[in-house]
This record gives structure tokens, C-alpha cells and sequence, in this order.
């Protein structure tokens, strides 16, 4: 493919990101099924060989492309959520019960359920533990569509009365670093440091649930508040008026934070992805009804456009090159017993007695719309290159019909599905009185 023509396939898949969302608004179609239908397209077509879309020779590229897009995707969604998280308060704590009770509950069921299908598939512990933390999480990227909006800012400033998506959201916020102990114990399973050899080793697992599940968490979190709450006060409440960005509405501090945030908590041996909702979440703390943080989140937002297109073309022009060339019936039943069984029963065992004030049928939505995407490229990418046994071609197609899958299903059933249940208030006296809402343009990507 020659430069000219790269661009004109670039600008026109650009072009295709912006208007798409409006286009088939109307249709149970979403734009991240017609982008990969365009990376396939464009990966049928006569392009030239070199194309950097082989997971295993690019497995670094594709480590830090997908990194930078998970990050950006966290800062944006820890500035949209409009619940607070006062770490002093009960009450503030039990307002969170849905997504507490999807992380602690849901998630590990999911690993669980998914490693023992893997091992009864004939897979190793490792590879088996590998493949269920990579698809644990729900993905911040592409699930724009069952999220909340932006936040609510300026004088209307109200909390999110939408339980549905303020639990999805927050779930696809925080789970993304919780998966990583898990990704943490296959490694060490590959690498030999947990022995599996003569029974249980107790040791090894005291070692990694001191550290990798507690200690790299509390260092992610810890840092990720420090970050927010420090950028906040200058950006708020700094003496050198130069120094107030607030005033003057300088949304890249928004990069700034998760960038700042997300290196020194790597660099210290915690867990990024959690410091940087964190840091989010701290920095939307300050100064809560500020029409700043209406502005940071449009940057990451766009930003987040920008990098979703490239990702979905390319993997759309990898399927189209051989990505599933090791697809069998093994990939199959793991990515749709985890689609259409696992997470379904998993989130449903997870909200039983739920007083979180969502329907039977809201539940059963959040139970459903587990969307994979991103988040599990990373976790793969990271994790073979930590253990390189478990770099194999077959793990790679796994993931790809899984994530694959769950564009279509979820893409052509969240539209309507949030329509009939998840679209605000069930009282419309409640919804006339309610106030405005800043419009909010996350997603061009956003029908997934």
C-alpha cells in the first residue's frame, strides 16, 4: 500500500467512526461490527505483506498500543461517573454494593468457572488460568453504549440515577486491575515460581496473595489518590493563578493525570490501570460540579476515538490474515460458555439480594453485557511476554473469537436492550422534573 493511499484509507474509516453512531442509531447495528468489517475488508484487499497485525512477532506493539488505549479509556470513565466514593462513609460505600458485589463475587466465579473449562479442555493450569483472567474483566473500551454518558456538571449537577449503567461502569472502571493477580499467578505457574509439582505450595501462593493481590492493589490505589487529589488542588485551588488551569479550562491535564499517574505507580510496582480510575475518580471529587471536568473528559473521550478505530481496523485486517487460523472446538466452547453462560450466571449468583433498586431485568442485563474486548488483548500480550510458554498461536485465536463474538452479540443487542430497560429513570414525573444533562460525544465508537 502506498502513503497516498493509507491516508485515503485512514480518512475514510475516520470519517466512517464519526457518522456511523448516528446512522444506525435506528438499526441493532453498532460501529464497532461495521469498523472490523472494514479491517477485514481492507485486509482482503491487495495490501502489501508487513503489516504489523501478527500477534506473536508484534507482541510488544501490541502490549503498548492496547495499554495506552485501556488507561486513556479509564481516566475518561472515572471522570463520567457522577456517584462519589467517600472512603470515610458507609453510606457512601453501600452505594457502590452492585459493583462490589461484581468484583468480588462475579469476577472470581467467571475465573473460576473459566479455568476449569479450559483444564477439562485439555489445557495446562497456567495456560488455562491465563486465558480466564484475560477474559475476566469487562472492557472499558467498547462498552460505551451500556455506560453512563459524561459526568453532570454546573448548576444541575445530579448523581446518576441510572443503576444499570453507573454498575457497568463502574465494574468495567475497577476490574481491569483486579484481573491482574490472576494474570500474575499463571505467570508464576508458567515460570515455576508457584510449583505445582508436590501438592499445594503454600509459600509461593502466600507470596502472591501478599503481593501481587494486596500489595500491588493498595500501591495502585494509594498512588492513584495521591496523584488526583494533588493535581486537583492546583488545578482548583493554587495561589499562582498561572497554576489554576481550572480557570482557564486546560483539558489536557487530563492526559497529564493519567499518564503522571499511571507511569509513577508502575515505576513504584503497582498496579497502573488502578491508579489511574483512581486518580480519576479523586480528581472528579474536587470541586464536583465544575464545568472542567465536563472538558477533561471530552479530551480523553476523543482521544479514546482515535485509538479505538485504529485497534478495531486492525483487528479486523488480522482476521482477515490468519488470526483464527487456530480457532477449534475448544475456542469455541470457552469464548461462548463464557459469553452466554459464565458471566450471565456469574453476575446473576453475584446480585442475588441485591438493594441496589434495579428490576429483575436491569440485573439481568448487567448479568449479560460482560462485553470483551481490549483490555483481554492486553492481559495476553502482557502475560506472554512475561512467560513466553504460554505464547501460542491457538490462545491468540481464542481471544479473538471471543472478543470477535462479543462485539456482534452485544454490539447488535445493547441498543435496543437499553432502550426498553436501562434508559433512565422508570418514573417519567421523575425524569420530566430531572435536570439536563451535558451532552456527551463518548463514542464515536460508542453503538458496542
Amino acid at each position: 500500500m502506498t502513503a497516498d493511499l493509507a491516508y485515503l484509507v485512514a480518512g475514510g474509516s475516520l470519517l466512517l467512526a464519526i457518522v456511523l453512531p448516528v446512522l444506525l442509531d435506528r438499526w441493532a447495528i453498532s460501529a464497532p461490527m461495521v469498523l472490523v468489517a472494514v479491517g477485514v475488508v481492507i485486509g482482503l484487499s491487495p495490501l502489501p505483506d508487513g503489516l504489523p497485525v501478527e500477534p506473536t512477532e508484534n507482541r510488544a506493539l501490541i502490549e503498548h498500543v492496547t495499554e495506552l488505549v485501556v488507561i486513556v479509556a479509564l481516566m475518561g470513565v472515572g471522570l463520567a461517573l457522577d456517584r462519589p466514593l467517600a472512603m470515610r462513609s458507609a453510606r457512601s460505600w453501600r452505594s457502590w454494593g452492585s459493583t462490589w458485589r461484581m468484583l468480588g463475587i462475579a469476577m472470581p466465579l467467571s475465573i473460576l468457572m473459566v479455568t476449569a473449562i479450559g483444564m477439562l479442555a485439555g489445557l495446562g493450569l497456567a495456560a488455562a488460568l491465563l486465558l480466564a483472567a484475560a477474559l475476566a474483566p469487562t472492557d472499558p473500551v467498547l462498552a460505551s453504549d451500556v455506560q453512563v454518558a459524561g459526568p453532570s456538571t454546573g448548576s444541575h449537577e445530579v448523581d446518576e440515577p441510572d443503576e444499570l449503567r453507573f454498575t457497568l461502569t463502574s465494574e468495567a472502571g475497577l476490574n481491569d486491575g483486579l484481573a491482574f493477580p490472576f494474570v500474575y499467578a499463571a505467570v508464576l505457574i508458567s515460570t515455576g515460581v508457584i510449583s505445582t509439582s508436590d501438592g499445594v505450595d503454600w509459600s509461593g501462593w502466600l507470596g502472591w496473595l501478599g503481593w501481587y493481590a494486596v500489595g500491588k492493589v493498595v500501591l495502585g490505589v494509594g498512588i492513584g489518590i495521591g496523584v488526583g487529589r494533588l493535581l486537583a488542588r492546583v488545578a482548583f485551588r493554587s495561589a499562582s493563578r498561572s497554576l489554576r488551569v481550572a480557570e482557564r479550562g486546560e483539558s489536557l491535564t487530563a492526559i497529564a493525570a493519567l499518564v503522571t499517574a499511571y507511569g509513577l505507580t508502575e515505576v513504584c510496582g503497582g498496579y497502573g490501570f488502578l491508579s489511574v480510575f483512581a486518580c480519576a475518580m479523586t480528581f472528579r471529587s474536587a470541586e464536583r460540579a465544575h464545568d472542567y471536568h465536563a472538558a477533561m473528559h471530552e479530551v480523553t473521550e476523543r482521544l479514546e476515538r482515535l485509538l479505538t478505530l485504529g485497534l478495531l481496523l486492525a483487528l479486523g485486517i488480522a482476521l482477515s490474515r490468519g488470526l483464527m487460523d487456530d480457532l477449534d472446538w475448544r475456542s469455541v466452547v470457552i469464548g461462548l460458555g463464557l459469553l452466554l453462560v459464565v458471566r450471565p450466571l456469574s453476575g446473576w449468583i453475584a446480585l442475588l439480594g441485591s438493594r441496589s433498586g434495579m428490576s429483575a431485568a436491569q440485573r439481568a442485563a448487567v448479568a449479560f453485557f460482560g462485553i470483551r474486548g481490549v483490555g483481554s488483548v492486553y492481559y495476553l500480550a502482557y502475560a506472554t511476554g512475561e512467560a513466553p510458554g504460554l505464547a501460542t498461536d491457538w490462545m491468540w485465536s481464542t481471544v479473538a473469537f471471543t472478543i470477535t463474538t462479543s462485539v456482534v452479540l452485544h454490539g447488535v443487542l445493547a441498543t435496543p436492550v437499553m432502550r426498553r430497560i436501562g434508559e433512565g429513570p422508570d418514573d417519567p414525573a421523575q425524569e420530566a422534573s430531572a435536570p439536563p444533562r451535558k451532552a456527551s460525544t463518548r463514542g464515536a465508537i460508542r453503538r458496542q
